[in-house]
């Protein structure tokens, strides 16, 4: 009975801890927060797919069919609306957030089953607390679902491996470890990547228990079923287009849409940082202040006053026509031809620590140059605090990994591994995109918070924990 009784005011405790996080999250609400263009064009997609069946943007008085963006964040949006409209989106925010807390559920499970109730209690705590997914859950981006995806990943792959060494039924958390690796992908293209990390650690812990042919069989097929919500969205595009589009395109461009390649392979040269994006890359059909472009843009005199002409080119006709976009390639291969060490090594390992270490202050009201402390000290401060926080985090999650507390690690380092992968081939640094990875970094937190993990596996009686070695 005592036992009883404490795990009610365990119960308890972790309810009333829930719900903290949840009003956490509530007062973001309240803070002047930017509105995000694609938050626009995600609705827009939303209100036309369901109130008029074209899942597209009005063009005139019609509609244009799109590929530009997955189906899964506008079906979210859509499902809503119908049921508490679109203006203004409380209701969307209030159930991210409910969906942020229910993540933060997942990866306390997880830990108390996989680790310890100490580290269950760290991990808790980490995740309902921390600011950058809490400000995203009130945020109309597709972040926020694609970290409650990934923590559902992570807690079904651990049942599923769990089962698979029982000797259990492995059936439905199979399910639910593909419906969260379906979801992802149909909420971002990079969403593949989960179920490439998670259906090879599937693979990888069962192999012992059901030999390396059979648990390829059973990875194979959570990969099948995770891609299925993808077939009618295929289908569709090859009806309407003419072509073969599972996910979306590399560059949000409807089919017979010029890309400025050149341009983007130009900024990838020298663009290293958050402040690069804001000021460039996203004014790229606005003006750019030539002010704006670093001076490491450029290498030489002659370089540096062709690198003006472009922008100012740029300015006069606020866009990269093919014309345009062609010197800027040609810019680009005779800078790549100078310096390929730099292009090909130093410049992606660059934009990729930034995205992790960078003050997370793009969702928050802190001016996009905070080091200029003399021009806004209040705001330089908040987002000092806020790359401190950020580097705590960071440091509690390399000491779980690096003292091999982590369960399941061979799949979360791949998957850390191949986003960060993909990150190198971004022109556009913005801290947004290591967010999803944040389930990884609660985990690997809480386990270095936690001390040494239990080394219960394979004791009589004892649960069995999955080894991350």
């Amino acid at each position: 009975m005592a036992g009883a009784g404490l795990r009610d005011r365990e119960r308890w405790a972790v309810a009333a801890v829930l719900l903290a996080g949840f009003a956490y999250r509530m007062c973001f609400l309240l803070l002047p927060l930017s509105r995000d263009d694609d938050t626009d064009v995600y609705a827009e997609l939303a209100r036309n797919w369901f109130q008029h069946g074209v899942y597209g943007f009005f063009k005139g008085s019609a509609i244009d069919p799109t590929l530009v963006r997955l189906p899964g964040y506008p079906l979210f949006l859509g499902s809503i609306f119908s049921i508490f409209g679109s203006q203004p989106m409380r209701a969307v925010l209030v159930i991210q957030a409910l969906a942020d807390v229910a993540a933060c559920c997942l990866l306390l499970d997880f830990a108390r089953r996989e680790v310890s109730p100490r580290a269950a209690w760290a991990v808790l705590l980490l995740s309902l607390f921390c600011p950058f997914t809490a400000v995203y859950a009130v945020t109309g981006l597709t972040e926020s679902l694609s970290i409650f995806c990934v923590a559902l990943a992570m807690w079904a792959l651990a049942r599923s491996v769990r089962a698979v060494r029982s000797g259990r039924s492995v059936v439905g958390s199979l399910v639910a470890l593909a419906a969260a690796m379906g979801w992802a992908m149909l909420l971002r293209p990079d969403g593949v990547l989960l179920t490439v990390a998670f259906c090879a650690g599937l693979w990888w812990y069962s192999r012992g228990s059901l030999g390396g042919a059979k648990a390829a069989r059973l990875a194979a097929l959570a990969a099948v079923v995770a891609g299925l919500p993808l077939v009618p969205w295929t289908i569709r595009n090859y009806r309407t287009f003419h072509l073969i589009q599972p996910l979306a395109p590399r560059y949000v461009n409807n089919p017979g849409e010029f890309v400025p390649a050149g341009f983007f392979r130009w900024m990838r040269t020298w663009s290293v940082n958050f402040v690069d994006a804001g000021t460039v890359f996203w004014n790229l059909n606005d003006q750019i202040d030539p002010e704006d472009v670093p001076a490491r843009a450029c290498s030489t005199a002659a370089e540096c006053r062709l690198t003006q002409e472009l922008v100012a080119e740029h300015n006069v006709d606020r866009g990269v026509p093919p014309e345009l976009d062609a010197k800027f390639a040609a810019l680009a291969a005779e800078r790549i031809r100078e310096k390929p060490l730099e292009y090909y090594v130093v410049m992606p390992v660059w934009r990729v620590a930034d995205m992790w270490l960078w003050p997370r202050t793009e969702r928050f009201p802190v001016n996009i140059w905070w080091w200029v402390v003399s021009d806004h000290p209040g705001q330089s401060m908040i987002a000092i605090g806020l790359g401190l926080v950020n580097l705590v985090y960071l440091a509690l999650a390399m000491v779980g990994f690096a003292q091999r507390r982590v369960p399941l690690e061979a799949a979360l380092l791949l998957y850390i591994a191949l986003r960060c992968i993909l990150l190198t081939t971004m022109e556009n640094p913005e801290q947004r995109y290591t967010m999803v990875m944040f389930p990884m970094v609660f985990l690997a937190g809480g386990c270095a918070l936690a001390g040494d993990r239990r080394r219960s596996e394979g004791r009589e009686g004892a649960p069995a924990t999955i080894a991350g070695r």
